[in-house]
């Protein structure tokens, strides 16, 4: 899911010496999966995502306007942020979620993450602040899959009770987002595993041929079988009934999914099954990656310090990391950038604004002002850093709050949650 660090390389699907060759082609497709985001390699060149290809390639559809402005018309709220600069770019049926709330009809949220050693990065943080949204304009349940037993299963250098603690570490950091557990139920696959879940994975597992998980996965011969069964136990959560603590005994609560759009090939085969077990097919929302400090040709990476800005980084650090390795869309010399001008659309401090700050005005200030050059990449860099040292900030003070008692509120199946939709008798 978006949230989730999954593996960013291809050695743990496929041999070395295949990545090996794909490193040094001169020309090659670009070639997003759950465990792989690679940019088109043109003429010797990694090239950025090209995400209108991917709606094509994925048969997803844009968000459009139109769409946003019935998302308003329905909800009686502007989009968000990230809907209306595209951040959350592609859906698939986005439509009949609003549907849905137009006709009091139940449906719930779904997201994820791939827990992993330290905290998490501010690119993780992108699909936790938008379900906050989506959660406080619905008023719709939340389920939080903690994928600890995949991090076991792709990476080899890490033991079970590693990977455990880890998602157990992650449940404070994503409360800290602003969640509460009466409306958020956080779960570690390897402690939630069993009952009404594991019952939905065999029958997703049934339903699915090696030949479909090959083809959405590229899984090879020395693809582990955990890897191969995996997709089952990460699609069962966008059927309700694996919550029956939430969903009682019905079927028809419909999901929405916020994630990357690299996690789309999971809910392919979820979308194919739900129908054949009596369930609504998943909603999706796609974001785009936010790049590494380096440039928009590589997503932030948990195990590359230098390529992200993490939830528990100092000011100090933010500022280093932002001077030091943010990738500029200016000149070569303040002369010529006065001059000439710079790029907002590759300068990752413009690009990490985006994200970050509310003001639509003060936004398109800043890009129009860095392309006559009256702003320069030093100046850009000072107005990021200020935003997100105040954003970690206001997050750690948030996290340091969280109590082992609300831990246990959020990751205990049978809190008490309740919610107006799901009033009526349980089906």
């Amino acid at each position: 899911m978006a949230d989730k660090t999954l593996p960013t390389t291809k050695t743990d699907v496929a041999p070395a010496e295949e990545v090996a060759n794909l490193s040094v082609a001169s020309e090659a497709e670009q070639n997003i999966t759950p465990w792989t985001v690679e940019g088109a390699v043109v003429n010797g060149e990694q090239q950025a995502v090209d995400y209108n290809k991917l709606i094509a390639q994925f048969g997803t559809r844009k968000i459009t306007p139109e769409l946003l402005e019935r998302f308003t018309t329905v909800t009686g709220h502007e989009p968000h942020l990230y809907l209306r600069r595209g951040i959350f770019f592609s859906h698939r049926d986005l439509e009949k979620i609003l549907d849905r709330h137009e006709q009091g009809k139940p449906f719930y949220l779904y997201t994820g993450r791939g827990p992993s050693r330290g905290h998490m990065h501010v690119g993780h943080m992108t699909p936790f602040i938008f379900c906050k949204w989506l959660q406080d304009v619905f008023d719709a349940p939340l389920v939080v899959q903690l994928t600890d037993d995949e991090k076991f299963l792709f990476k080899k250098e890490l033991t079970i009770d590693q990977v455990h603690k880890y998602a157990i570490d992650t449940v404070r950091e994503i409360a800290a987002v602003g969640f509460k557990p009466e409306k958020t139920f956080i779960f570690s696959n390897m402690d939630y595993m069993g009952g009404a879940f594991y019952r939905n994975v065999l029958q997703i597992s049934n339903l699915v041929t090696l030949s479909q998980a090959r083809s959405a996965f590229g899984f090879v011969g020395e693809s582990n079988i955990g890897q191969v069964h995996f997709p089952s136990i990460q699609a069962a959560p966008a059927l309700c009934s694996t919550f029956p603590g939430i969903f009682g005994s019905r079927k028809d609560a419909a999901c929405l999914i916020p994630c990357g759009i690299d996690q789309d090939p999971y809910f392919r085969i979820t979308r194919d099954v739900c129908p054949r077990l009596k369930h609504p097919k998943p909603s999706l929302l796609h974001a785009r990656f936010l790049p590494a400090l380096q440039g928009s040709k590589s997503k932030m990476s948990s195990s590359i310090d230098s390529s992200a800005i993490f939830m528990n980084d100092t000011p100090a650090q933010i500022k280093n990391k932002i001077n030091r390795h943010a990738f500029s869309g200016g000149r070569t010399s303040l002369e010529e950038h006065r001059m000439y001008g710079g790029d907002p659309d590759v300068d990752v401090s413009y690009q990490f604004l985006t994200y970050f700050v509310e003001d639509d005005q003060e936004l398109e200030a800043l890009a129009a002002g860095y392309r006559k050059g009256e702003i320069s990449t030093g100046e850009m860099k000072a107005r990021c850093i200020k935003v997100l040292q105040e954003f970690v900030s206001d997050f750690q003070a948030r996290e340091k709050a969280i109590t082992d008692e609300q831990v246990k509120q959020f990751t205990d199946p049978n809190f008490p949650r309740h919610f107006a939709s799901l009033s009526s008798n349980k089906k």
